[in-house]
């Protein structure tokens, strides 16, 4: 006997062989689930409509087979009963053959209308209605008691209902109101309760939107928080919803704190570090200038970059207010910085509103990494900006050796350089890092892709 294999027995243990009825269960909830609504306030009034229309179906279904039909059919027994009992006299008694006397009492006694049409025959039989309690509970008793060809009209006038047997010598008819058979102000019933169940789902989704209301504006303000905009707001609502309101209120301000603790922090480790350098830069500048010395200079002048570079990407600029900014006159500013590195910048086109509302300063200097990226590895730059749906793009477009799409997800990682990536050469290795993470901190990215020019295009989406 061979022993079993322990990798399969492993696999086995991970992930054991599920049943055909769990499996087909899984499938029909995954269905499900794609067909329901995924909002709260629509998943909310399926809650509350579904279990008021399933007990309104069953509370009318019981009615409709306990009640409505079980009145009609003994109505419907009543009235057959009289007309079975007419024809028994007319048949018993022959004395009064013009049906005068039978005809009187039916009329006053049965309130039905009798006429005796002699050598007639029955009218060919009608199509049936589709849905008529009163047809088909009215045919089962003439069949039950009378047993005799018959013919019935219970559609034709709506408060009448027409019965025609026949006899020996024609054909009786017999007009009775339609309230003698059939149990005609039950509607009323089923009226009133789908009236009152809609006043109440009336009420209900009433009440249901000013609950939903506070969760609304509390997601709001977190996500205009995670987009760096300050809204105002105030916890409202349920005693569970102002809990959370009061929660992120909370923690808002500690990551404020924190965020200032940071700032005040790095403020204090920029002051030292930039003092020290300047001691450098006077002592070398005293020195006599040698090639060593001029070296070292340059070693400083390398290590300041260095430290701004590290600065920036440390501090960010979460503390600077988001505002309506003019995209026109920042992308034409950005523009000007570009040529003033020597490349050439094709052209400035902008597409949709021109005001959308981000840190004015750290857009900038995302703006302005990613084009400086752009200008120093090739000759032409275009940029573009345009308004798409909720969302603002500007693509900025190079003639340069582009990267790899294997590399462009890796150049973005801080301190992280390839051979043949373009990441800010002669730089900290810190400039698309910087301005992934102010694009993600107003609530966007940044995307590489091969551009229309030959080179690369890197595309900054922000909510608008």
């Amino acid at each position: 006997m061979n022993a079993p294999d322990p990798a399969l027995a492993r696999a086995l243990r991970k992930d054991p062989p599920r049943s055909a009825p769990r499996r087909l269960w899984k499938r029909v909830s995954r269905a499900i689930g794609d067909v329901l609504p995924k909002g709260l306030y629509a998943r909310s009034l399926i809650i509350i409509i579904a279990p008021v229309v399933l007990l309104q179906s069953v509370i009318a279904y019981t009615f409709m087979e306990r009640h409505w039909q079980l009145v009609t059919k003994r109505l419907s027994a009543a009235v057959t009963a009289d007309v079975a009992a007419l024809i028994d006299i007319y048949e018993s008694y022959p004395q009064d053959r013009d049906a005068e006397t039978l005809s009187r009492i039916a009329g006053e006694r049965l309130n039905l209308d009798l006429d005796i049409l002699k050598g007639a025959k029955l009218p060919p039989p009608g199509p049936r209605p589709f849905f008529s309690i009163l047809d088909e509970a009215l045919s089962d008793e003439i069949q039950r008691q009378i047993r005799r060809p018959f013919w019935i009209d219970t559609v034709g006038r709506s408060n009448l209902i027409e019965i025609r047997v026949a006899i020996p010598d024609g054909v009786m008819r017999i007009t009775a109101r339609r309230s003698q058979a059939y149990a005609s102000n039950s509607h009323i019933f089923l009226v009133w309760m789908i009236g009152s169940s809609l006043v109440l789902l009336g009420v209900a989704i009433l009440f249901l939107r000013n609950q939903i209301k506070p969760i609304l504006r509390l997601a709001a303000v977190a996500e205009g928080f995670g987009k760096g905009r300050e809204i105002e707001f105030r916890p409202r609502g349920a005693r569970e919803v102002r809990q959370a309101g009061h929660a992120f209120i909370e923690m808002k301000r500690r990551i404020e704190r924190a965020m200032e603790q940071r700032t005040t922090m790095l403020n204090g480790v920029s002051h030292d570090l930039r003092t020290i350098l300047t001691r450098f830069r006077l002592s070398l500048a005293l020195i006599e200038q040698t090639d060593e010395i001029e070296d070292l200079t340059r070693d400083v002048d390398e290590m300041s970059r260095m430290l701004e570079g590290y600065l920036a990407f440390a501090r960010g600029d979460s503390a600077e207010p988001a505002s309506p900014t003019d995209m026109r006159s920042l992308l034409e500013d950005i523009r000007t910085d570009v040529e003033r590195l020597g490349a050439h910048v094709s052209a400035v086109d902008l597409a949709g509103a021109p005001e959308i509302t981000v840190r004015p300063d750290a857009f900038r200097r995302c703006l302005f990494n990613l084009a400086s990226n752009a200008a120093r590895y090739g000759e032409t730059v275009a940029i573009a900006g345009r308004l798409e749906a909720r969302a603002f793009l500007v693509s900025i477009d190079d003639d340069g050796p582009g990267i790899p799409p294997e590399s462009r997800e890796a150049v973005f990682k801080p301190f992280l350089r390839l051979d043949d990536a373009r990441q800010d050469a002669g730089g900290s290795g810190l400039g698309l890092a910087i301005a992934r993470d102010i694009a993600r901190a107003h609530g966007g990215d940044i995307t590489l892709q091969d551009s229309p020019l030959g080179g690369l295009r890197a595309t900054v989406r922000v909510p608008a």
